[in-house]
Order: C-alpha cells, then sequence, then structure tokens
C-alpha cells in the first residue's frame, strides 16, 4: 500500500484533474490544473530522476577508485 503522505500528495490531486476532465467541464479543469501548478508542480508532475546503476572501477557509479603512486 502507499504511504498517506503519498495517497495525499499525488492521488487525490489526479483524480481531482481526471474527476473534472470526465465530468466536468473543461475550463473547469484546466483553472484547477493552474492553481495546483503554481501551488506546488510535483504535485502533478512526476520527478524523473533515477538511482543510476554502479559501474566497474569505482565504489558508486560516478566515482572513482583514487590512484596511488606508492
Amino acid at each position: 500500500m502507499f504511504p498517506r503522505s503519498m495517497l495525499f500528495d499525488k492521488l487525490l490531486p489526479r483524480a481531482w484533474l481526471r474527476f473534472y476532465q470526465k465530468y466536468v467541464d473543461e475550463q473547469a479543469k484546466q483553472e484547477i490544473k493552474d492553481q495546483l501548478l503554481a501551488y506546488d508542480r510535483t504535485l502533478l508532475v512526476a520527478d524523473p530522476r533515477r538511482c543510476e546503476p554502479k559501474k566497474f572501477g569505482g565504489p558508486g557509479a560516478r566515482a572513482r577508485f583514487q590512484k596511488s603512486y606508492r
């Protein structure tokens, strides 16, 4: 199940928009969408950042092992 914070942060605003799109007019949906985007853009837009996989030659995705000349 989703955490309660995700339910209120992500699912409810999207559900409101889909309800207004299906059962109410497009102008009211656009007004609500503009208000939500003005308040917080992350309510409607997903965050595309993902964890980059680890690669060889270092402890992480971008970090390399330190070179020692001794």
